[in-house]
């Protein structure tokens, strides 16, 4: 079997960045693209790579994670068309329904709309109460021939499918928010950007993988990003700035000396993408409240919050608003700050996570106190609410925080690097020492809250 290319390397890295990889096993591809390229890299980043590669699949004797390797994506509407294509056979100017039509929110609406056409009802017309034709209205419509029955089988069909439809948008938008939370702009980095230098796309493609991590079940501070192998990979950025494609690197890590590095024209499109992603995520923050306002005071679960949603928009909304306020201080536009200043959002947390810091002599982080002072975001970015810099000054002084470290009015403070862990296994957010242990424990349901007296019986 042929070596592989530096394009084929390249391109296997830039898949990464919408997969969940294992930073081990990025290291150990951003080693072959070296290997391909003919050139070792330097020896600190030759140590810090084969630190982490040592940990791959490739080198571990069992080759096997228990975790899935990418981002669960909604279940789209095959079996809905499915079923249109067979209830419809009269209607040959049907769109067409090639493989991924399930998944494409816009070949699913056309199919309703034309079929829904074939039978006299209009989009969103789905009461079955009111909607329906009556005998006469069908046969008005040129639906004579078609049985009452048969006409009940595709109006319901289309109501569900419209549902379906509905459903599938939310769940696509969740999936984009989550990955946008946890790997900034990655996911919509061009590949010819991407890999305009192999150096910038080792450095892009390692802490996207680092940022992919999934939470672990703890009451400290969670992994950061930011390792000494992804320092050594930017410190060869440092040593090469000509070649450095830095709007690339903005994409994902937004410090003061890259963002002084892109130019303004590019800065002023990142920060139209992450206006426009804050207020995309305002609305997913605001759908969740309305569902079922949480406990502002606290931020613990409580029952019939939809936890899950409401921490992957939080992670997202943070994540974007310290990208927005990073490109505001390098463009000089920081004045903005003084008429709106959102604040930060904060994750909820689990009512036994919540137990465990108080009995370890902790309690609510400080920031919660803020957060529930000021403004709801939604609020402040519609204009319902003001939210100036001031007003985030005033709270954080009476709640003893400092405005600036703690990001409320400033870009976050450069994250200094942190050793290289290797990467749990984790089942529901414990860590499991193997990965096929991992996998017993996730399949009779241990630490998910769920079947626990079938695990129970089983494992003992």
């Amino acid at each position: 079997m042929p070596s592989p290319t530096v394009e084929d390397l390249l391109r296997e890295l830039h898949a990464t960045l919408t997969l969940r990889k294992r930073p081990e096993d990025v290291a150990r591809l951003i080693q072959d693209l070296y290997e391909a390229q003919g050139a070792d890299p330097d020896e600190a980043t030759g140590a810090a790579l084969a630190k982490a590669a040592e940990h791959s699949l490739r080198n571990l004797w069992h080759g096997y994670t228990s975790m899935r390797e990418d981002f669960a994506a909604p279940v789209g509407a095959q079996r809905q068309l499915a079923r249109a294509a067979t209830l419809f056979t009269d209607l040959p100017d049907l769109p067409d329904l090639p493989d991924g039509a399930g998944d494409d929110p816009d070949r699913i609406e056309a199919v309703i709309r034309r079929a829904g056409e074939s039978m006299g009802r209009a989009y969103g017309q789905n009461d079955f109460g009111t909607d329906r034709l009556d005998r006469a209205e069908r046969t008005a419509a040129g639906l004579g021939e078609v049985s009452k029955r048969q006409y009940n089988k595709r109006f319901r069909l289309l109501t569900r499918m419209e549902a379906k439809l509905a459903r599938l948008i939310h769940e696509q938008r969740r999936r984009e928010v989550t990955m946008t939370g946890k790997g900034a702009l990655a996911r919509v980095l061009p590949y010819e950007l991407f890999a305009a230098d192999p150096d910038t796309a080792a450095f892009i493609a390692y802490i996207t993988a680092r940022g992919h991590m999934r939470s672990i079940f703890t009451n400290g501070p969670q992994r950061q990003a930011y390792d000494e192998v992804a320092e050594a990979l930017f410190q060869r950025l440092r040593a090469r700035p000509g070649r450095t494609c830095w709007s690339a690197v903005a994409h994902v890590h937004p410090t003061p000396e890259v963002l002084a590095e892109v130019s303004d024209e590019d800065l002023t499109h990142l920060l139209v993408r992450w206006n426009g992603f804050l207020r995309q995520v305002a609305d997913l923050l605001e759908d969740a409240w309305n569902r079922h306002p949480l406990e502002r005071e606290s931020m613990i679960v409580r029952r019939g919050d939809d936890s899950s949603t409401w921490n992957q928009a939080a992670q997202a909304w943070n994540t974007a608003r310290a990208h927005w306020f990073a490109i505001l201080a390098e463009l000089g536009q920081e004045r903005i700050l003084d008429r709106v200043c959102p604040g930060k959002v904060p994750r909820l947390m689990a009512a036994d996570v919540a137990y465990w810091h108080r009995m370890s002599g902790g309690g609510l982080h400080p920031d919660t106190y803020v957060w529930a002072e000021l403004p709801l975001p939604w609020e402040v970015l519609r204009g319902e609410e003001e939210c100036p810099r001031s007003l985030v000054e005033a709270v954080c002084a009476r709640h003893g925080r400092d405005p600036v470290a703690g990001g409320w009015t400033a870009p976050r403070p450069v994250a200094e690097a942190v050793a290289f862990r290797r990467t749990p296994e984790l089942v529901h957010g414990v860590a499991v020492g193997d990965p096929l242990m991992a996998s017993a424990l996730r399949s009779v349901g241990v630490f998910s809250g769920k079947g626990k007296r079938a695990a129970a019986r089983e494992w003992t």
